[in-house]
């Protein structure tokens, strides 16, 4: 996702469907406006407009919203003085994505409490790499110092 200036969200990719978290530290915030309303819709033509007022913290101006099914989010932010920060009227869009099907429960799949679910195989992997890193971070100084063989001998003795 393309980073734009004064607008942050809780997460690094936009999913339907999910919860995410919104901060913006605008010209509003900048200006130190005392309401700042977030308007949004999705799609290309704004469906499900709404508006919610955003609360000021210290990190700027936050709100939590539910994304709903679309390609894009597009949003922009009015103040109490009716004034818009709309991108300069482009408006902000950013790219929905769609739910990842690995991480779909299926309903007829069994729901036994404590029941083990298998592990995706790029986490398998990632764990046997960073156990061979540890391994040859650990004990190849050793080796090739000589310190290993001389722990060996004095254990034998």
């Amino acid at each position: 996702m393309e980073l734009t200036k004064n607008i942050f969200f809780n997460t690094d990719k936009l999913i339907e469907n999910s919860k995410v978290k919104i901060s913006y530290t605008g010209k509003f915030y900048q200006q130190n406006c005392e309401k700042v309303t977030l308007h949004y819709g999705f799609g290309e033509q704004w469906n499900h407009v709404n508006d919610i007022e955003m609360e000021k913290t210290e990190l700027g101006f936050q709100t939590e919203i539910d994304l709903l099914e679309g390609e894009s989010f597009s949003l922009c932010f009015k103040n109490e003085k009716d004034e818009w920060d709309n991108n300069e009227g482009k408006n902000y869009v950013f790219p929905l994505e769609k739910i990842s099907q690995e991480l779909i429960v299926l309903e007829d799949e069994p729901k036994a409490i404590g029941a083990a679910r298998p592990l995706r195989k790029t986490y398998i992997w990632s764990k046997k790499i960073k156990l061979a890193v540890y391994k040859i971070i650990t004990y190849l100084p050793k080796i090739i110092s000589g310190n290993y063989s001389k722990k060996a001998k004095n254990n034998n003795q």
